[in-house]
Parts: structure tokens; sequence; C-alpha cells
């Protein structure tokens, strides 16, 4: 007897997302969200490469005191470009835009986001803001740093013509994100499935949830910041330009008061997915669910209070620092409850050490010193002398890149045969982690040590005694950019010549995973019952299929 979940399964095999409908603009056009995020993927990837190109041509820059391959204007350039990308058109968009965009409406056992076409236009208004980013580099550059802090952004001698382009492109992107937020945040309230109540949704949920209240909350004020600044430069209206009677240190408070809300919508969907990494690939229920859950919240909401530990040395008053640097100390508490509560999970796990699982790991461990270098950060003798050094480049890096585009990776390749239906080559997978893992710690925390010793950031030129740092960690960044290219390799290999992905490779219990690979284009013939997302002890490996299934003895899942 063939039951009706198998029937469907068969006819996924020939009729699925991918390619239910042909030609190009069947995906141009498309409003299944399944096609959207995997459309932001691709474009994200393209925009990583971008920016990491910039990245590679500043560390062979710094090979020498002297500046191996750039003017000073041309570095400038290099890194703000480097920054804008990386900060703007990857890491904010990246877990919402293209995993979110994929896994969020399955893991609910919906057909799709709440306002489908709102979706479509927000992946538009990417393009768009990429479009202008693109028009910025060719209209002269910008080298005013990703921050487009006044007056470098308003002095028109010193500041290229690719200004204007470039806070259009920021403005506009903001729109995607907000968009995207709004959408996730009505979908996860109205299209959650009869028994899925707050407490039983999946963690990375309640980390796309929180990052979407942030979404919606706080890049209404870099709007509108922008929009000022755009204002300033071309009418000449004094508002943050003192040259003008305007105050350059309100516009660092209206811009962090977005930019450090901003990273905690690049890092807390990335720690939804490590929630889930660390459950499914140690096959054991998560430890705390509760407390990872309100800490993601909790997160949320600090991450609006404490912008003012940018601006220790701005001038503010000692007793605003004294809060701000109280509030930022209270902000790890939350952070802290996660880590612990990942490692106890890990505790008497059945460890799967594949891709995935290793990416989780590295991210505990990259996170750590992410986290723990941000106290030296929020302390204020300390912070004066590291301000502005390469200890506040590799801080950043740690928290920005070593942990929410580290999550990122890993929750490409946990559901990657759910996307694609291919599995990649594991152990090319393994090998390009370690590679990714190494190269990275080589790089960022070898400029924890050079700025500590008075190395300042964004130097084009430098002293000759910081030369063996700055050998090593362009040494490093190779090894990790090797790291990513054979990433790309594998996983351009596997659609093509990969093996084919059974449903459930990993033993998931989220929705997701109870829907064939790669999705049919309705996502479910019939509306899934819901479980506990948790609870792995009702599956068993299938030797024929190579992937995981019900046991035969188990409760059905809901019941």
């Amino acid at each position: 007897m063939i039951t009706t979940e198998a029937k469907h399964d068969n006819l996924s095999m020939s009729d699925n997302y991918l390619n239910h409908t042909k030609g190009i603009k069947s995906w141009l056009f498309t409003l299944d969200h399944k096609r959207i995020g995997m459309m932001y993927l691709i474009c994200i990837l393209l925009a990583f490469l971008l920016g990491g190109i910039f990245a590679m041509l500043i560390r062979f820059h710094l090979l020498t005191p002297d500046g191996a391959l750039m003017t000073q204007d041309q570095y400038n350039q290099a890194f703000t470009v480097h920054g804008a990308v990386m900060v703007f058109l990857v890491i904010i968009p990246a877990v919402p835009a293209a995993l979110g965009n994929f896994v969020l409406p399955i893991m609910l056992g919906a057909k799709d986001v709440a306002f489908p076409r709102l979706n479509l236009f927000s992946w538009w208004l990417w393009i768009l803001g990429l479009v202008f980013f693109l028009i910025s580099l060719g209209t002269g550059g910008v080298d005013t740093g990703w921050t487009f802090y006044t007056p470098y952004s308003i002095d028109k001698a010193s500041s290229m013509g690719g200004v204007i382009p470039a806070l259009i492109g920021a403005f506009v992107l903001g729109f995607s994100s907000i968009f995207t937020g709004m959408n996730f945040i009505v979908t996860i309230h109205r299209l959650r499935p009869v028994g899925m109540t707050w407490f039983r949704m999946p963690l990375f949920l309640w980390g796309t949830y929180a990052t979407a209240i942030i979404q919606v909350l706080a890049t209404p004020v870099i709007g509108i910041t922008l929009l000022l600044l755009i204002v300033e430069r071309s009418f000449g209206i004094g508002i943050f330009d003192p040259a003008l009677g305007g105050d350059p240190v309100l516009y660092q408070h209206f811009f962090w008061f977005y930019s450090h809300p901003a990273v905690y919508i690049m890092i807390l969907p990335a720690m939804g997915i490590v929630s889930e990494l660390i459950a499914v690939h140690s096959h054991r229920h998560i430890f705390g669910y509760k407390f990872i859950a309100y800490s993601s919240i909790a997160i949320a909401m600090f991450g609006f209070l404490v912008w003012g530990h940018h601006m220790f040395t701005s001038g503010q008053s000692q007793l605003v620092n004294i809060i701000f640097s109280l509030i930022t100390f209270s902000v790890s508490i939350p952070s802290a409850i996660k880590v612990f509560n990942w490692l106890a999970t890990l505790y008497k796990g059945s460890i799967s050490l594949n891709t995935p699982m290793l990416y989780g790991l590295s991210f505990i461990f990259i996170f750590g010193i992410g986290g723990l270098t941000g106290l030296y950060c929020a302390t204020l003798n300390t912070d004066v002398h590291l301000h502005d050094s390469y200890f506040i480049v590799a801080h950043f890096h740690y928290v920005m890149m070593g942990s929410a585009l580290i999550g990122f990776i890993g929750g490409i390749h946990h559901w990657w045969p759910k996307m694609t239906g291919k599995m990649y080559n594991e152990a090319w997978g393994r090998f390009a982690c370690v590679l990714v893992f190494v190269g990275f710690n080589v790089t960022f925390f070898t400029q924890f040590m050079m700025g500590s010793r008075g190395m300042p950031r964004r130097y084009a030129t430098y002293q000759p005694e910081f030369q063996t740092y700055h050998v090593i960690s362009t040494i490093g960044s190779t090894i990790m950019a090797l790291g990513f290219v054979i990433t790309a390799i594998y996983l351009l290999h596997s659609v093509f010549k990969g093996k084919k992905a059974p449903r459930n490779p990993w033993g998931g219990r989220s929705l997701e995973w109870q829907c064939s690979s790669p999705p049919p284009w309705d996502n479910f013939a019939e509306q899934p019952e819901v479980g506990d997302c948790y609870d792995f002890s009702v599956l068993v490996w299938n030797e024929e299929e190579q992937g995981y299934d019900w046991r035969k003895d188990a409760v059905h899942p809901g019941e």
C-alpha cells in the first residue's frame, strides 16, 4: 500500500520547485519563497566574492610597510567597498533573506510566506541596492569608510563622486530588510500550524523572529539618517557637517543606534542555525530550550540600548559612558546562556563530526573569542587604548565574519541537500572547513596582538615593527580564501554530479525534513503533523534510502 506522503515524494522527483516551471522569467517573477531564497543565496554569494576580492587586495597591499599594490586613495576606496559590500549586501541579508526565505515556511508547514509579492519585491530592492553600489564604483568610488562618517562623506574635495549612489544603495537595501522582517513576523504569527505553540517552534524560527523585530524597528533610523546625509551633501544644508553648523557626533548617534542592533541582525539568525546544527548533529534534545528562546528576545532588546559603547572617545559625558559600559556587559549574559546550553546539549550526545557540525563547533569557538574580547571594548580604560586599532578590527571580524558568516555557511551545508536534492562530498567539506577555521584564526588572532601594540586600523602604510604580524595575517587570509574556493567547487560539483539526497539525511525532526528533497513546489501535499522538533528517539536509519525515517513502533508525530 502506497501512502499519500509516498505518492507525493515520488511525484516530487519529477515535479519539484526547481523544475515546476521553466525559463528565466519564471524565476525572476516567481512568488515561490524557495526560488526567492535561492536567488538571494546566489546573489549574496556573488557579492561575498566581490567583497572577498577587495579583502585580499587589502591584505596583499599590507605585506610591506610602504604598501605593495595601491596608492593611499585607492586603499581607502578598497576598504570602503569591502566593508560596505560585506555589511550591507552580504552579512545583514545572508541568513534571513536566503536561508530564512527558503526554510522558514517549510519549518512552519506552510505553503509560502504571508506576503509572497512583498517577498519578491524585497529581492528586487536588494538587486536595485546592488546596482547603486556598482554605480558608485563606476563614478569615482567611495573613500569614506563603510560608516560614511561626516565630514568625510560631506567634503566633496576629499571624498569621491560615488558617495551619493552608495548612500542611495544602502537606503534601498534598508527597505528590502524592513519588508523581509515584516513578512517573517506576520508569517510566524499567522501561519503556524495546529499544535505548534511558541515553545514548540524550532529555535531557528526564534532567532529569525527576534531578527525581524530589529529589522523593522531599527532600520528606519539608518534610512532617515542616510537620507539626511544625501540632502546635506546635495544642497549644503548643515545637519552633520561642522563646517555648515551641523553636529558630526549626532550622525554617530543615529548611525550606531541602527548599526549596533544590525550586529544582532547579522548574528541572531546565525545563532538560530547553530542551535539546529548542535541538536540535529549530536542527535540529542536541545538543552534549555526556553532559555535559548528567551535569550534571543533578550539580545534583541539589549541591542537597542548599547550603541553608545562605540562612542566612548567621542566626548560624551562620563556618566553616559559608564551607563553604556554597564549595559554592554549585561548583553553578554543572554549570549553566554546560548553557549552554555549548546555545550550542555553536546554532553553525552551521539555527535556526528560531519561538515555542518564542524561549522557549528567552529562558531562556538570563534564566537567565544569574539564575545570575550568584546569585554575589553566595553571596559572604559582599555577601550580608550584599543579604540581605532587593529584590536577592534579583529574583534569585529570574530563576531561578524567568524560567527555570523560561519553560521551562515554551516546553515548552507545543513540545508544544501534539502535545497538542491543533492549530497556534497563530505571529505572535501570537512577539509575546507578546517582550512577556513585555521585561516580565519591565523588572520585575525594575529591582529589582536598587533592592535594591542598600537597598530591603528585603516592605515595604508605602517611602521616596520608591525610587518611580521601583517605577513602572518595575509598568509592566514590566503589559507581561508583557499577554503572558500574549495567549498564553492564541491558545492557546484554536487549540483551536477552529486548523489541524490534522501528526504532526511541528518536525522532532523523539524517539519522541513518531512518533505522530499528538493521540496515540492507546494511544500506539502497535506498539512504535516507537529511533534517535538528535538525528539530524535522516533527516528531510525533507513539503509535502503541512506537517510532517516520514522521508527515503525514509534508514536506518530503529533500524537
